[in-house]
């Protein structure tokens, strides 16, 4: 068979099973993205965002600083970056709020993936919310409080007039989404059908199974985590849901991973993010992977003793 023919066959298969899984994804995402857009315009997230200021004056950040963290739980993190770069803040402030943001951002979306892949919605969302702030009290305990400067001060965010307006820009940025979603899926649908054909998945994954072994991951994960991590959450759980489904990906190895993940995910694109606005990469990117070997390491530890004393 050409390469030709093999690149046709690929495409075939995967388009339906593409198209499949991006309506899945994006019938959690959108209405999601709409009651957020909802719940800010009526300001309810600023109201809620009150009772966070005291727990944040105990890790380094001053009480209006609350809403960045929130609006990131709720949305990817362009949002809360935009309300981040209108604030006059040190850069302690905004390295610790960046660790924050990138372990808890779009918390429901994100955790109804980790859900469909095998992992408990309650859980995962439990971990990252709870690891949030074990990072920010580490990095406040850690980082030195002198010689980081000012946070770059940036223009206020525009806000929406009307509701009219709310569902105008959340449709336009939806299809958007959509497009990309769906543009995402597919060819990362189709990188892992050619490595299929070519019988180069297998040898691909055990080139990571010294990597997966520190992480306390199978070496089967190690397509997965090169996804999760390129892409992140939102776009490669599509990938990850299709590797349960075909039975490449054991649902505790799934799971393990989705702890791994929920703490450690989309180290690309959303580190760049940060560290272009002059955040130090090292404190966003060593706590991360630190905290994820010893969160799948006390899951392991946590399985083992349940089945040995069961």
């Amino acid at each position: 068979m050409t390469h030709i023919q093999i690149f046709t066959r690929s495409l075939k298969i995967i388009l339906p099973k593409a198209l499949r899984l991006g309506w899945f994804l994006l019938r959690m995402i959108l209405p999601i993205s709409l009651a957020v857009r909802l719940l800010d315009y009526f300001g309810i997230l600023e109201f809620l965002a009150q009772y966070l200021s005291p727990i944040f004056q105990y890790i380094g950040l001053s009480g209006n600083t609350a809403i960045v963290f929130l609006t990131s739980m709720f949305l990817p993190l362009y949002a809360p970056i935009a309300i981040l770069t209108s604030m006059a803040i040190t850069m302690r402030e905004a390295t610790i709020l960046a660790l924050m943001c990138l372990v808890s951002h779009n918390l429901l979306v994100e955790t109804s993936i980790q859900r469909s892949t095998g992992s408990s919605f309650a859980k995962m969302l439990v971990i990252r919310i709870l690891m949030s702030f074990v990072f920010a009290f580490t990095l406040n305990a850690l980082m030195p409080h002198d010689g980081f400067g000012k946070w770059m001060v940036a223009d206020s965010l525009s806000k929406a007039n009307s509701i009219a307006e709310i569902i105008q820009m959340w449709f336009f940025s939806s299809v958007k989404l959509s497009l990309l979603i769906i543009g995402i899926i597919t060819v990362l649908m189709f990188i892992q059908r050619l490595l299929l054909e070519y019988k180069l998945l297998e040898p691909f994954a055990k080139s990571l199974s010294p990597l997966m072994r520190v992480f306390g991951l199978s070496e089967t994960a190690g397509f997965s985590w090169i996804v999760g991590n390129v892409v992140g959450l939102s776009y490669g759980g599509a990938i990850m849901i299709e590797e349960v489904k075909e039975g490449r990906l054991s649902k505790k190895d799934s799971d393990l991973l989705n702890h791994h993940l929920a703490i450690n995910h989309s180290m690309v694109e959303d580190n760049l993010l940060f560290i272009a606005l002059g955040i130090s990469a090292w404190w966003i990117i060593v706590p991360r992977l630190i905290y994820a070997i010893i969160v799948v390491w006390t899951q392991r530890i946590f399985l083992l003793l349940r089945q040995r004393f069961s």
